[in-house]
């Protein structure tokens, strides 16, 4: 049985290796064409929230040269720390998106590579959670692991121990047509590997 990690341990591994996203070692276009084709189905562009928002500000930085007014939450107590150094003006906090209660509205949410770190258990009130702070025809964007069955497990590739979990395609796709959104787009986008996006639209 796979043991759990909790995002605060999360959040402290990735402060060991904020290194890794440093301008020149990192894809700064990682994500960015998934994210257009999000931005696309946005019918309003006010307030965004990047979720697991890191570092190198890419995601905010489309998100504000699109016309939102983009905010960074993050668990690293680091990453948060050299993003607010990068972009002063703009607004972030450091949390743990599983007990953090989301104040604001959004027409566009991002949880790029970010949301699978949190406990298995906790997957549902998440989705819940970011879909409940959507604007009606709000967009979420979120990767996950494409698996056929909920499922975790732990691996070393970054350096630090990091635990991955995910409900499987079909688990996200019924708790998201059980909170009033409909699904605008689904990739397996690194292909024969696990990674998957995809795109909702809340329309209720």
């Amino acid at each position: 049985m796979v043991k759990s990690m909790t995002p605060e341990q999360t959040g402290k591994n990735y402060d060991t290796i904020t290194h890794l996203w440093s301008d020149d070692r990192f894809n700064m276009k990682n994500g960015i064409e998934q994210h257009q084709r999000a931005i696309a189905f946005v019918k309003s562009r006010g307030k965004a929230l990047d979720v697991g928002c890191g570092r190198t500000g890419r995601v905010m930085d489309l998100l504000a040269s699109e016309g939102f007014t983009p905010e960074g939450l993050d668990i690293s107590e680091q990453m948060i720390t050299l993003a607010r150094s990068r972009n002063p003006e703009r607004v972030f906090y450091h949390e743990n998106i599983c007990s953090y209660q989301l104040s604001e509205k959004y027409d566009f949410i991002s949880a790029w590579d970010s949301i699978w770190h949190i406990p298995l258990d906790e997957q549902v009130n998440v989705i819940t959670k970011l879909v409940g702070a959507l604007n009606e025809n709000g967009v979420l964007i979120f990767s996950f692991g494409g698996v056929n069955e909920p499922g975790d497990h732990t691996d070393d590739t970054m350096g630090p121990m990091m635990y991955y979990s995910s409900l499987g395609t079909n688990g996200f796709i019924q708790v998201l047509l059980n909170h009033g959104c409909t699904i605008k787009h689904l990739e397996f986008d690194q292909y024969p590997e696990f990674h998957t996006y995809m795109v909702v639209q809340k329309i209720i």
